[in-house]
């Protein structure tokens, strides 16, 4: 495990340009298996979870080419090949479920481990991916220790209603109907922008998909694959991130978007706390006119709340960037995540800085924010946002504060550091021993 070391207090100040977003690069890496055409990826980050699907690929026998100093990804699938006799699927990245439906389609089998595991986000089942590769016709047994699904004939389409809008389920659907004959639908689909990012990938491979960006996807599968040259757009998880960076320690940070019109609700989000965000020319920038200060609603006798849930309400991955804020800032807030029970247990690491913080379930939680804090030593679970959360006030708090157990951020932030020192921040990794 690694920590992070912060001397906060120092007002980040200067320009940044986001890496791609972990949850489109990672399914659109498991969709280029589906395609035996070359492939090129530009802005591929550099981060854990791409080095463990590349590694895939190389021991499939896929021809893999990657410049890490342009991000530019080059891959071959045509020589590939799987046995599921000695060809595993690592379980410590969730992710991996997504190799399942191109594995079906090239070979008839895949091979899950069978505790595919994220991070601590609460329960996370793997029922409803399951569900999809049986209505497509896969049979799915356990095997010791693992999952087998396979496949007899080809994957044929059907019309599918999800539980709830599941990302990863939603993109493992469109992955089994661009391989099966004929049209599928799906209801409650997922629509996050990178989702839709996902989607316009499998469209330039030529997959016939309609509907894109909202609740209801129509795949009309069964054609030819090709490939050729996609381009990821900027994180807007790592957009919001340094935008909050630079309003949480009074300083002016700028950021490369080329995707604004993500980001009205975020925006109005910000502006709950004193935060003016505004879009120029490619480039997001933050403004705070004073101490950050939540905003009285027009209903008085009720508290300012972010609510965050399935897209289009505000991502529920960044609901721990706003508590940071809700704890720095003057009054009080609540903030409410409607999808995972166990996301807000780390809060009570907020109360080694001096926090006030109070969770009244296991999906809710009030900040009384503008207390004083100090400097502190905090655990980080293994949840990407949090321990970047805590940094967030750390980098805020004037003196020395470590952020233990900080490994996630490098799942999804190739050049966290190096960008904090570019902005003026004093931070440094150190290896626990």
């Amino acid at each position: 495990m690694s920590n992070l070391i912060v001397h906060g207090g120092t007002p980040l100040r200067g320009r940044v340009t986001p890496s791609a977003n972990k949850n489109a690069v990672l399914p659109v890496l498991c969709a280029t298996l589906l395609t035996r055409a070359p492939l090129r990826l530009v802005g591929v980050p550099d981060i854990t979870d791409v080095r463990k699907i590349l590694e895939i690929f190389r021991t499939l026998g896929s021809e893999v080419r990657w410049d890490h100093a342009s991000a530019t990804l080059e891959l071959h699938h045509q020589a590939t090949h799987f046995d599921a006799a000695t060809h595993r699927l690592p379980e410590e990245m969730r992710s991996s479920i997504m190799l399942v439906p191109p594995l079906l389609a090239r070979f008839g089998v895949a091979r899950l481990e069978d505790n595919v595991k994220g991070c601590t986000l609460g329960v996370r089942e793997i029922d409803p991916h399951v569900e999809v590769f049986r209505s497509f016709g896969g049979q799915v047994e356990r095997a010791e220790g693992s999952l087998l699904v396979r496949r007899v004939g080809m994957l044929t389409p059907v019309h599918h209603w999800l539980d709830y809008a599941s990302v990863t389920t939603t993109e493992n659907f469109v992955l089994c109907a661009v391989a099966a004959q004929g049209t599928s639908t799906l209801t409650n689909a997922a629509s996050e922008p990178h989702v839709q990012e996902f989607c316009r990938f499998m469209q330039m491979l030529g997959a016939q998909i309609e509907g894109v960006g909202t609740s209801r996807l129509t795949v009309h599968g069964g054609g030819e694959l090709g490939g050729g040259e996609f381009r990821f757009a900027e994180d807007f998880h790592e957009i919001t991130t340094f935008l909050a960076l630079g309003a949480i320690t009074g300083g002016d940070v700028v950021v490369k978007n080329s995707a604004p019109e993500n980001f009205p609700l975020i925006d109005r989000t910000f502006a709950k706390f004193g935060v003016r965000v505004e879009h120029r020319d490619g480039w997001s920038r933050a403004f705070v006119d004073g101490p950050l200060t939540v905003q009285t609603p027009f209903t008085p006798n009720v508290l300012t709340k972010v609510e965050a849930a399935p897209w289009p309400y505000f991502p529920v991955d960044l609901l721990p960037i706003f508590i940071a804020l809700g704890v720095r800032a003057q009054g009080n807030a609540m903030f409410w995540n409607k999808v995972y029970d166990g996301a807000l247990g780390w809060t009570g690491e907020l109360s080694k800085f001096g926090a006030h913080v109070y969770q009244s379930d296991p999906h809710r939680i009030v900040t009384f924010g503008g207390g004083q804090l100090a400097p502190a030593v905090v655990e980080s679970p293994y949840i990407i946002r949090v321990a970047i959360a805590l940094f967030m006030v750390a980098a805020s708090i004037p003196g020395r504060s470590e952020i233990r157990n900080a490994t996630p951020i490098r799942r999804a932030h190739p050049h966290f550091v190096e960008n904090l020192r570019s902005l003026g921040a004093r931070v440094e990794w150190t290896a626990e021993e």
